[in-house]
């Protein structure tokens, strides 16, 4: 079920323009326990900014103030259609005269123009405008807590026993405890310097990507030579890598270093595991609709049994398969919706509006981690007068590519995304694919990296 959300976020469209303008992150983000409060400083003006009349809010200039546990805030306002914002912007870095709005501590209280009810406050637990809890009216006793990261809701209207005018002079510590274990610390609590080994794996794989060019069904097999990955005869001409030749380069990365070998091809065409029906079963020779499928989990595989174990190796080790949120947000020129998400599905695999707050969710969940992803989308060729029977639609796996989530040095939360012999950018990958599914298998990042 879609509900529409009639008033377009003036919020985001205020952050779109602060990230446009290129401003950098900060490094000096703290655990959420160690986040200067400032609710001393909401108590003080709570009547004549929290409370008072919105035509006399919005005349006020902005003020600059000093908290007595330290850090700086600028309180203003944000003016829209409809409502407006009282914004607590903490200072990105100390004397850096910056006040983004999104700063880690940065809290924010939204309005109605007309009647001055308020409509949510947003706080800001990492410097990174995409993520968020966010509190709602819903009773003269209660409010409703969410906790969204990168559009997905991963708590959703959760109730707590005081109402939302309780928060304007709350301390953040007790607005997020009344939330008790259902409040996930874990997505906002994370220690950057735990993803050196990610960072390094993506500068290795980046150092040689200048050896590589793309080539339409190109790989290199087991002995080193560049062959095509249908028939196993050499290339001729400039040789290349198509996806699927890319992604076993990479694990040949991973595991050249250990076992001195290569990856034969045909073992990594093999079907792996239960996909499709009897439908698909009649097409497999003439479309072989799982080829993407099949190759990511094989090659996922190799590595497990591998690195570890043949249980490594299994499909319930290697398969990603967890619903950490149901809800996201869609955007776009029309307005702002909120829709369902059903997570997992099987011969699917995730819908890619998700992908990316999957993506950050797996990189705190599954640390030292990376993904083979698996592009398919149900297609089909209609009647026509060369084809008068047509061919029918099925889920067909046409595109693999690799996805490294990780946190930068800063703490900024980042996709290294590499496909067809390239590195490319994870909004260029999702936008190619609208409304279509990605399957993904998990294997371990290894920084002695030796294709």
């Amino acid at each position: 079920m879609r509900s529409h959300i009639t008033q377009k976020s003036l919020f985001f469209a205020f952050c779109l323009i602060l990230s446009l303008a290129g401003y950098p992150a900060s490094s000096m983000d703290v655990g959420i326990g160690k986040i200067t409060d400032d609710s001393a400083l909401r108590t003080s003006v709570r009547d004549s900014w929290l409370t008072e009349i919105p035509g006399k809010v919005l005349a006020k200039p902005r003020v600059l103030y000093s908290l007595d546990s330290g850090g700086r805030v600028e309180l203003r306002t944000e003016a829209g259609q409809n409502e407006f914002m009282v914004i607590f912007a903490r200072e990105m870095n100390t004397n850096s005269g910056y006040f983004p709005g999104w700063a880690q501590g940065s809290w924010i209280l939204t309005r109605r123009k007309d009647t001055g009810a308020a409509s949510r406050i947003r706080i800001f637990l990492r410097s990174d405008y995409h993520t968020y809890v966010q509190f709602r009216p819903f009773a003269a006793d209660k409010c409703l807590m969410d906790v969204v990261l990168y559009d997905a809701y991963i708590v959703r209207s959760l109730p707590l026993p005081v109402p939302l005018e309780r928060l304007y002079t709350m301390q953040l510590s007790d607005a997020l405890n009344l939330a008790g274990n259902k409040f996930p610390r874990r997505y906002f609590d994370f220690d950057p310097a735990n993803y050196r080994d990610q960072r390094l794996f993506i500068a290795k794989i980046r150092e040689r990507l200048p050896e590589l060019r793309f080539a339409d069904d190109g790989a290199i097999d087991e002995t080193g030579r560049y062959v095509f990955i249908n028939t196993g005869l050499d290339q001729q001409g400039q040789p290349g890598l198509n996806c699927s030749g890319f992604t076993k380069w990479l694990i040949d990365g991973i595991l050249r270093p250990i076992t001195g070998e290569r990856l034969a091809i045909p073992p990594l065409k093999a079907p792996y595991g239960e996909r499709g029906s009897s439908l698909t079963a009649l097409w497999e020779k003439q479309r072989d609709p799982f080829f993407g499928l099949d190759w990511i989990r094989n090659l996922a595989a190799q590595v497990g049994t591998t690195l570890y174990s043949p249980a490594f190796g299994s499909l319930h080790e290697i398969e990603v398969r967890r619903e950490p949120f149901s809800q996201v947000i869609i955007r776009s020129r029309a307005g702002t919706e909120t829709d369902s998400y059903p997570g997992f599905l099987e011969n699917a695999g995730y819908g890619i509006e998700g992908l990316l707050p999957l993506l950050y969710t797996l990189a705190i969940d599954e640390p030292n981690k990376f993904y083979l992803a698996a592009v398919n989308n149900e297609l089909g060729a209609p009647v026509t007068e060369d084809n008068p029977r047509g061919t029918p639609r099925m889920r067909q796996y046409f595109h693999v590519a690799a996805l490294i989530p990780y946190f930068n040095e800063y703490g900024i939360f980042q996709v290294a995304v590499f496909e067809s012999a390239a590195e490319t950018s994870f909004n260029a990958f999702k936008s190619r694919y609208p409304g279509h599914y990605v399957s993904l298998v998990r294997v371990p990042v290894e920084t002695l990296f030796d294709p």
